[in-house]
């Protein structure tokens, strides 16, 4: 895939969060346990529907083990 110039970057970390946290084989309940997030704020993540801060996307990436940047991965 491509980045384009108009490519929310909400959907993208939530695309990410979502393909990582599954393949990890954690539920979005176990992952937001992990960071110190409800489950209800990770499920709106992985929509796209939430601005996350730095501080979050590091947090995430700490749960899932993973470097942040493969939160913000264009493929």
């Amino acid at each position: 895939m491509a980045i384009s110039l108009r490519m929310d970057m909400r959907k993208l970390v939530g695309r990410n969060a979502a393909r990582l946290r599954k393949e990890a084989g954690l539920t979005q309940e176990q992952l937001a346990e992990r960071c110190g997030l409800s489950q209800q704020y990770l499920s709106k993540l992985e929509k796209g529907e939430r601005n996350p801060t730095v501080v979050t996307l590091h947090e995430i990436a700490q749960g899932l083990g993973v470097s942040h940047v493969e939160l913000v991965r264009v493929e």
